[in-house]
């Protein structure tokens, strides 16, 4: 790919993480040329963030990090202090809107395009203060909140003879997280979706500004729970790349095995749910089983069911010996023939596959246009994976070494959503029962010593897609901005895509199918 080679210049970032370069934009106009450049060659927009920069730089400055054939490409673009807008993005990738207006919310920079609505503020603040701001003070003082106030937002009118709204949330019958979906239908087919998320914001961003870098990385692995071991490990390449470290192999090797278990254990659990929504309770008791068998293998040789705090800046924090190492193996050899006799009860279900087959289609032109990842692409036939060669691209280790072997369905459906589910759970068996016979010998950490002033990007491939973590360090070695960035925001645009013309009572059915991440998103 050679537009990346003009005009910007970029340099590789070092660490050991997926193949990242970074460079500098001196205009927007150069941002918005290598933008277009980017989709036109098959590119994606992985993230975008802003970030106060006025007491190093005297201004504000945009990150945006593009998805390229053979790695990732961050670009960041200057912005004036005075009033720092840049050109708006969401033309090329529509995606990019809801973290334009993220980064206009937390950071007061603004894009130039019509939607200027909140995303992440619900009037919990004031619309001319911005929390990620370094002088950002509370109204009645430090430490004094802003009173919550009711705020409006704009929705989208549908309207036609027997066009009507169905609201749906923030607040669910059950215990999911808030989200509000506001359906256009006409009877019970849907003309239209519109999400109003952000009611999760919990301030993980301002939390972690100043801190310093081995008390952040608990924060970042509570982003999205069910992703803990991703975000951990994409905070760690991140560090890692800024101070020019790279951890031990055998602590790569064991950061891998326990990926690619959270991976497992969250198939596991959504082809549980997906049966249940589909009125087949009995894959939701089989498959709730084999997780909780799962989970507590985990608490036994990690010390944590989801283990929390294991993955860290340097290495890892945990280690397995022999004995371990057999009881995985052979939970992973017990394990697939389970999953293999439940996926040929699905398959073979008819009132099950007659709910999944054709409902919730994204395309793979959707996909792309969406700059979606990992298993929503690689349900409509996108070989997107971080972990695995493609043309151009190696995968960074253990995994280069692994021979990973994706699994791909063309439909687009919540039944290739499903099938999806099992193919990568027999893949993921295989790569850990080879991850822990071949875990090589040697320590499993080292000493981390903060680069003042230095920055990095940290990819991993979740089990969700690309969890993506970038890290600025400030002058005394602390943390001056951290931002994690989860697969979700691409995803949540496609279930809107995904209802459109099925029936108001599949839409849990499709959503499930996706299974999107509220707080890794609302941050």
């Amino acid at each position: 790919m050679k537009f990346y080679e003009e005009p910007i210049e970029f340099e590789k970032q070092a660490g050991l993480g997926s193949p990242v370069w970074a460079g500098r934009a001196a205009g927007g106009s150069e941002l918005w040329n290598f933008a277009t450049a980017a989709f036109r060659n098959g590119g994606r927009i992985a993230a975008l963030w802003g970030s106060d920069e006025r007491l190093r730089s005297g201004g504000f400055r945009l990150h945006c990090v593009f998805g390229i054939d053979n790695g990732h490409a961050q670009v960041s673009l200057d912005l004036p202090a005075a009033d720092p807008v840049y050109p708006d993005l969401s033309g090329i990738f529509p995606t990019a809107n809801r973290m334009q207006r993220a980064a206009r919310d937390m950071v007061g920079i603004a894009h130039n395009g019509p939607d200027q609505r909140p995303w992440l503020r619900h009037g919990g603040w004031p619309a001319d203060w911005y929390p990620l701001r370094h002088d950002a003070k509370h109204e009645a003082g430090v430490g004094v909140g802003f009173p919550n106030l009711p705020s409006d937002y704009e929705f989208v009118k549908v309207g036609g003879d027997g066009a009507h709204e169905i609201p749906v949330g923030p607040i669910h019958a059950g215990i999911i997280e808030p989200g509000h979906f506001r359906f256009s239908v006409v009877g019970e087919k849907v003309l239209r979706l519109e999400q109003r998320l952000g009611y999760q914001h919990k301030g993980v961003e301002k939390l972690m500004m100043g801190m310093d870098v081995a008390a952040a990385s608990r924060v970042v692995g509570r982003v999205s729970g069910d992703s803990t071991c991703a975000y951990a490990w994409a905070y760690a390449s991140a560090i890692e790349a800024a101070c020019g470290i790279a951890p031990p192999p055998r602590a790569l090797g064991l950061r891998a095995i326990m990926l690619e278990r959270e991976r497992v254990a969250n198939h596991l659990g959504d082809l549980g749910a997906l049966g249940n929504d589909a009125a087949l309770a009995f894959g939701l008791t089989q498959f709730m089983r084999l997780k909780e068998d799962w989970l507590r293998l985990n608490a036994r040789l990690f010390g944590h069911r989801f283990m929390m705090d294991r993955i860290v800046p340097g290495g890892v924090n945990v280690d397995l010996d022999g004995a371990a190492c057999d009881a995985i193996v052979e939970q992973c050899y017990a394990l697939t023939p389970e999953v293999n006799a439940l996926r040929k009860i699905y398959v073979e279900h008819a009132g099950l596959m007659d709910r999944f087959l054709t409902t919730g289609i994204i395309s793979a032109d959707l996909a792309r246009e969406l700059s979606l990842t990992g298993m929503a692409a690689r349900a409509t036939g996108l070989l997107l994976d971080a972990r695995a060669y493609r043309q151009g691209y190696t995968p960074p280790p253990p995994y280069a070494a692994l021979g990973v072997r994706p699994y791909i369905d063309e439909r687009g459906d919540v039944a290739a959503r499903a099938a999806l589910r099992f193919g990568e759970i027999l893949e993921s068996l295989r790569l850990i029962r080879e991850l822990a016979v071949t875990l090589p010998t040697g320590g499993t950490r080292v000493e981390v010593v903060p680069t003042p002033g230095a920055g990095g990007l940290g990819v991993v491939e979740a089990w969700r897609g690309e969890v993506l973590v970038g890290v600025q360090l400030d002058e005394r070695g602390k943390l001056a901005r951290v931002h994690p960035h989860d697969p979700s925001w691409q995803a949540w645009p496609a279930v809107e895509h995904a209802v459109l013309n099925d029936i108001v009572p599949d839409f849990p059915l499709i959503n499930k199918s996706f299974n999107l991440s509220y707080s890794g998103a609302d941050l």
